[in-house]
């Protein structure tokens, strides 16, 4: 029978005496997983993704022509994984009770399913340094910020890193900008990329947003421009602060966009049935999500102990 709601256990709301009951209900906070994933659905039980390295630089022509090689990525796969739950309730319990608390018992199941959706788009950030992955398997087997391989065999020494130990500053801001600017591709070649977004736990918003707003004389009495006022946008992540309230990640947001991957396999369903024999009455809500990134450059992150 699972954990029935009963009048036995909720006995206060049969009561006509109370003056008020008031239901554990807060508005939730807020999505982040469409503002910061590609999001697409999916009718697969899994998404394989794939990528082709990059063409090297054109040859001088000395009278016969050349042709390049290009060699092959790595494989990454996204299998969206079930979620189910339910609320039963005593049938006796919905006819009495005196304050309508349970009348919108499938909301209660809606709410509780969009909060799972978001403390699992969280994950991919506060997750960043690890290869527990929960929806993906990788055969690069490197975290998401980490030291990155490629199968072209050039040195990896520089240009393949994406994971530091820098507290938030504005000098840590400015050294991770350049860092990400040095990105190199599969063969070794610089490739484009532009951060432009901090994404930072509650705990670091007010630093962040010092940073990026004041004008003139930041920490310095000297009164010096500051060159990255309104330079960054900020997306405060109340999640992170859940996991470690001092990492942080700077991001191309036009890329995270490509390469984050949120798979809205089946979207929520809420059932609703009444058991004849025993009249319990059941709702139920199911989903599949998966998620995960296909290409590291878009991010940098830092592990700050």
């Amino acid at each position: 029978m699972g954990n029935p709601l009963t009048s036995s256990k909720f006995q206060r709301l049969l009561d006509n005496r109370l003056t008020e009951v008031s239901v554990n209900s807060f508005d939730a906070l807020p999505s982040k997983i469409e503002s910061l994933y590609r999001v697409f659905p999916s009718d697969k039980a899994f998404d394989e993704f794939y990528d082709v390295g990059s063409v090297p630089n054109i040859p001088e022509f000395n009278g016969k022509l050349s042709y390049a090689t290009i060699n092959p990525g790595f494989h990454k796969k996204i299998e969206p994984k079930e979620f189910a739950g339910g609320l039963e309730f005593e049938r006796k319990l919905l006819d009495d009770e005196r304050y309508g608390v349970f009348d919108n018992r499938a909301e209660m199941l809606a709410i509780a399913a969009k909060r799972t959706r978001e403390d699992y788009g969280v994950r991919q950030f506060a997750n960043a340094f690890s290869t527990a992955f929960d929806f993906m398997t990788s055969e690069e087997g490197i975290s998401l910020c980490g030291s990155h391989l490629t199968k072209s065999g050039v040195s990896t020494t520089t240009g393949f890193s994406n994971s530091g130990t820098s507290a938030l500053s504005e000098t840590s801001i400015a050294s991770t900008w350049l860092l990400m600017r040095k990105f190199k591709n599969d063969i070794g070649e610089r490739m484009l990329i532009n951060p432009d977004t901090l994404i930072v736990p509650e705990a670091l918003m007010f630093k962040a947003q010092e940073i990026v707003g004041t004008e003139k004389g930041l920490y310095s009495g000297e009164g010096t421009k500051n060159v990255q006022q309104g330079r960054w946008k900020i997306i405060s992540y109340p999640q992170l602060d859940d996991y470690d309230a001092n990492n942080w990640y700077m991001t191309d947001s036009k890329l995270m966009k490509k390469y984050l991957i949120w798979i809205d396999r089946i979207k929520y369903e809420v059932n609703n049935t009444i058991d004849f024999e025993s009249f319990m009455v059941k709702h139920s809500v199911y989903f599949r999500i998966g998620a995960g990134w296909t290409n590291w450059p878009w991010v940098y992150g830092h592990q700050v102990s």
